[in-house]
């Protein structure tokens, strides 16, 4: 971008937009500047601590947000009060369900994480009035189907290694919206929750990072900092 170019998109976009992760997502990228100087009058960035729950299940809701930071864990509760993690959001995904009041899950920060949150009426009128965020908004969808049923496959399927290593490279090559893959990162979940993710046991998890270790395909610092000197060796296995 030349000098001019620069100082006209200087002037047009807000301020909070220029360096925002989510500038470029789903939502923000299709908005004309104009759109994106009103939804920027309406918007509130918001810190969740992680542990907090930023939607709940069977709640209406009447905002949606853009994650800026931090890694969010979606959940289903079943009636007796059990819940399972059945996927994670990281920068700068969309966080609810355009035209939808009340959520099907609960969505909760797996670390602390920033959010920006913006008010469903007016989304759902922009998203009305423009062709191009409802076509992104079709393929965000079309790649969580995806998602979700290469996750089917790996619950399915994949051994106990291929499993935690297919973890592991999600992390990786989502953990920093910055870069396509970030060879170091802390583990948003914990060994618990990993295992109810994947659909194994504690133990079983443990070991399959042990191996993992051993390997030399990742180190692990601290129980929870994730060192993947092997990229490409970590795709392979959970591939």
């Amino acid at each position: 971008m030349d000098v001019a170019g620069s100082e006209i998109f200087a002037a047009v976009v807000p301020l909070a937009c220029r360096s925002c992760q989510a500038r470029h997502g789903v939502v923000c990228g299709a908005l004309s500047n104009d759109q994106l100087k009103e939804l920027n009058r309406h918007s509130l960035r918001r810190k969740v601590d992680a542990g907090c729950e930023i939607i709940a299940q069977g709640a209406e809701s009447s905002f949606y947000s853009n994650i800026m930071r931090g890694v969010v864990k979606l959940c289903k509760v079943m009636p007796d009060g059990r819940q399972q993690i059945v996927g994670l959001q990281f920068a700068p995904d969309f966080v609810g369900r355009p035209f939808v009041r009340e959520s099907t899950l609960s969505a909760e920060a797996a670390t602390d994480a920033e959010i920006c949150v913006f008010p469903r009426n007016l989304l759902d009128r922009m998203i009305s009035e423009t062709p191009e965020l409802q076509r992104r908004l079709h393929d965000q969808a079309l790649r969580e189907l995806d998602a979700a049923r290469e996750w089917m496959l790996t619950l399915g399927r994949r051994t106990a290694e291929e499993k935690v290593a297919s973890l592991l490279y999600l992390i990786a090559t989502h953990a920093e919206p910055q870069t396509a893959v970030s060879t170091g990162f802390d583990l948003p979940l914990s060994r618990a929750e990993i295992a109810d993710f994947l659909g194994l046991t504690i133990e079983t998890v443990s070991r399959q990072m042990t191996r993992l270790r051993k390997r030399g395909v990742i180190l692990i610092e601290n129980s929870r900092h994730i060192v993947v000197p092997d990229m490409d060796e970590l795709e392979r296995i959970s591939a």
